[in-house]
């Protein structure tokens, strides 16, 4: 009942612009004083994990600082095996499995097209993909998770639902409603399209090949850089402000994931292998 109550609540909120403004207060400078208190409630209220975070939560500027907050070298180290491909983000896994009828599970009652998600046609039909919920506590910066040249960009304005599981399961489409940065790669894992979703909260997201900013008020992008940026496995990507979602998805016969719904998983750790040439 509480979730139902809260997702209706969002549905009536001009949930943008709250957004830009809820970005805004986050980067305020505040005094010294209150910005050790506003850090310390979140820290305590979200139960953030200090042990990796690089610096005291107080040498962060502002809140948006610290949500984007860098963590200590070797934290998350990359996993090197030659055929590995790894996990972008810190997050749970909300779905994992083949892409069936041009279609991906959003909870147990929905589905979103991939089609509306990706804005056009794809090469995923039959390919592996996974959705990757990242909550408040988490890290929110997203990496490579295989080694390949960004061909091309998307950048899709769109609404702002939270995205945590309760709104999911209540609000269809809500994954291809949402404001989404679309990165395309190619390399020897084929065809990649990493897609961050935008949310309540998530006031700005950026990407390491653009100087774009989501919930700005850009317009609709479609951008191929010429020439492609070439990335290294595990290289940081973009960021969030605040958590959010990633969504991976690879071209059939190409990689096999190994992971599972429920799980949770680390930047940098294996997440799937490459399928050698030539073997379906």
């Amino acid at each position: 009942m509480r979730d139902a109550l809260i997702v209706s609540l969002f549905s009536l909120l001009p949930r943008n612009r709250l957004a830009r403004l809820m970005g805004r207060v986050a980067r305020l400078r505040l005094p010294a004083w209150l910005h050790r208190l506003v850090i310390r409630w979140y820290v305590r209220h979200y139960r953030v994990d200090l042990s990796q975070t690089a610096g005291a939560p107080e040498d962060h500027a502002t809140l948006a600082d610290f949500f984007a907050r860098p963590l200590k070298d070797g934290a998350r180290p990359i996993c090197a095996d030659p055929d590995a491909v790894v996990s972008p983000v810190d997050a749970l896994v909300a779905w994992t499995g083949p892409v069936r009828d041009g279609l991906v599970p959003q909870g147990a009652h929905h589905a979103v097209d991939l089609r509306i998600l990706l804005d056009g046609d794809h090469p995923f039909e039959g390919g592996d993909g996974a959705i990757l919920y990242l909550a408040p506590p988490d890290y929110h910066r997203v990496h490579v998770p295989r080694e390949g040249r960004v061909v091309r960009w998307t950048y899709l304005p769109g609404r702002l639902f939270p995205v945590f599981p309760a709104c999911a399961e209540r609000v269809p489409g809500l994954l291809a409603r949402n404001e989404r940065l679309v990165t395309w790669f190619e390399g020897d894992a084929g065809s990649v399209a990493l897609v961050m979703v935008g949310a309540f909260g998530v006031g700005r997201m950026s990407a390491a090949y653009t100087d774009l900013l989501a919930n700005c008020g850009a317009p609709v992008a479609d951008a191929r850089p010429d020439p492609p940026p070439t990335f290294a496995r595990g290289a940081e990507l973009g960021r969030f402000n605040l958590g959010s979602t990633v969504i991976l998805f690879f071209a059939p016969g190409r990689v096999d994931l190994a992971i599972r719904t429920g799980q949770r998983v680390r930047v940098g750790a294996r997440i799937g292998t490459l399928r050698p040439p030539g073997v379906c």
